[in-house]
């Protein structure tokens, strides 16, 4: 079983929605299952064997499998994932940063490590999200609208000093962001077997970002 840091969050965000037992055991081996598998791959009647209930108990208390992930991952992503993502956000935004180049790095060392945190829920994220519109409007209204926001205040310095290109700030964003979320994406979703080392792809995907593949 993963046993995170977020757990006992997770518990106490529930209690306030006045949650049985069973409901509870139900979302967390929910977590597990869909973070293991997958939404699609993923069956009812695994999970309720992994809760130790029946799987008409599922079905009590949630209409769908959806219903289900949405239990899941709505508010988790409102009251526990979403602060904490811009909570660790401000720890880079407060510092002072020389270069984007070490900007960027700061950026990728705390999703790096807040992933590693907070997996099990950010797994699932990461592998539902392309899929659900519902998700992603959610993910965007929660997040990225504040975040993007405090990432264009960094840039635009930068830019003004003619140290980074004369792009609008959200499509250096998106480039910057594409590349962080393509390194976890394939470390954490589609090579978590694979051995990697882990300084020299943080260096390789910063330096991607600032130089791209031409070679000079």
């Amino acid at each position: 079983m993963d046993v995170n840091n977020w757990v006992d969050d997770f518990f106490n965000l529930m209690d306030e929605e006045k949650m049985t037992e069973k409901q509870k055991k139900i979302l967390l081996a929910s977590i597990e299952v869909f973070a293991e598998k997958g939404y699609a791959a993923s069956s009812t009647s695994e999970i309720a064997k992994k809760a130790g209930v029946a799987e008409g108990t599922i079905f009590r208390h949630y209409k769908t499998k959806k219903d289900l992930l949405m239990s899941i991952v709505a508010p988790v992503m409102a009251k526990l994932i979403a602060p904490l993502l811009i909570k660790d956000f401000q720890k880079v935004f407060k510092q002072n940063f020389q270069s984007y180049e070490e900007f960027v790095r700061a950026l990728l060392l705390n999703r790096l490590t807040f992933i590693k945190e907070h997996l099990s829920v950010v797994k699932i994220l990461l592998q539902e999200i392309p899929f659900h519109p519902e998700l992603r409007q959610h993910f965007s209204e929660t997040v990225m609208e504040q975040v993007v926001s405090r990432i264009e205040s960094v840039i635009i310095p930068f830019q003004e000093k003619g140290e980074i290109i004369d792009l609008p700030p959200k499509s250096i964003i998106r480039f910057t962001a594409s590349s962080i979320i393509g390194l976890l994406f394939g470390k954490f979703i589609l090579f978590p077997e694979s051995e990697w080392d882990e300084v020299q792809a943080i260096e390789e995907t910063i330096q991607m970002i600032l130089h791209g593949v031409e070679k000079k």
